[in-house]
């Protein structure tokens, strides 16, 4: 990174996660950020769900973190350090980011489902008409699914073995999208945009989030993984020559949004 500065007037943002080391952030954000004219890096921390807690209070009295990046499997939990958020944040009960306000507490939104749509677009899929399945009813599959509706999907199936994380999620999607959310499986026959929003394929030993063997070549299958870069879901997708999208994809469209609400206002407005 030409130019990088490093120094005792440095702002830090956090990302957290559980795990953390296949996050793209830190570099991405990093150069976006000082591309911009702000002395600030991103710096990765391995945090626990036991741990949360005292990240957070041990957050809140460092001087010099002006923001928290929130990724799995804290973008549920996280949402209750808020003092303020979005309604889009207070709709979902889950983040992905927090600034500081000006008094020091901390504001959220969620972009997962925003980017992972304009990654689609990009890709060459329009999510309109379509029918689609989405695995993972969590931080990151929530703020998808709310996504996909608002993008004009025809019907969105939710594959989710918590069965009460599941209906809780479709109960609230269905307050604004009536009669377009339903209960799914691993089976994609019959859909045309399939998407895993869980950490399922992270490991060699887990299996594939969905039975391949149902998919059609029009299907365009996308994973919300970064590590690995192309995970057994999407490898057996291209195989039948399916459109697919990765991880790095979606994580393209979200640094640009974070980026953009960490400049909006707070400490690193400028």
């Amino acid at each position: 990174m030409s130019n990088f500065q490093l120094d005792g007037a440095t702002r830090v943002v956090a990302i957290i996660g559980d795990p953390i080391a296949q996050v793209k952030s830190p570099a991405g954000v990093t150069q976006t950020l000082q591309a911009q004219g702000r002395n600030a890096i991103v710096m990765p921390v391995h945090v626990a769900t036991a741990d949360l807690d005292a990240f957070m209070q041990g957050a809140a009295c460092m001087r010099n973190l002006d923001g928290v990046i929130v990724t799995v499997p804290h973008k549920l939990d996280a949402y209750r350090f808020c003092a303020t958020a979005t309604e889009r944040a207070h709709f979902l009960g889950g983040v992905n980011i927090l600034r500081r306000n000006t008094d020091g507490s901390w504001h959220g939104d969620h972009f997962d489902g925003e980017g992972y749509v304009h990654a689609l677009r990009r890709n060459g899929c329009e999510p309109r008409g379509r029918r689609a399945l989405l695995a993972g009813a969590g931080g990151a599959g929530s703020a998808i699914a709310l996504a996909l509706l608002e993008a004009g999907v025809q019907s969105l199936a939710l594959h989710e073995p918590d069965a009460a994380r599941r209906e809780s999620l479709m109960a609230r999607l269905s307050q604004r999208h009536a009669g377009r959310v339903v209960a799914g499986s691993a089976d994609p026959r019959g859909f045309d945009l399939v998407i895993n929003a869980t950490p399922v394929g992270m490991s060699p030993t887990d299996p594939v989030p969905f039975d391949v063997s149902g998919l059609e070549r029009s299907t365009f299958v996308g994973d919300v993984i970064t590590k690995p870069a192309v995970t057994p879901l999407i490898e057996a997708a291209r195989g039948l020559g399916c459109g697919t999208q990765v991880g790095a994809d979606m994580f393209a469209g979200v640094c640009a949004l974070m980026v953009e609400f960490l400049l909006a206002d707070g400490p690193l407005k400028g």
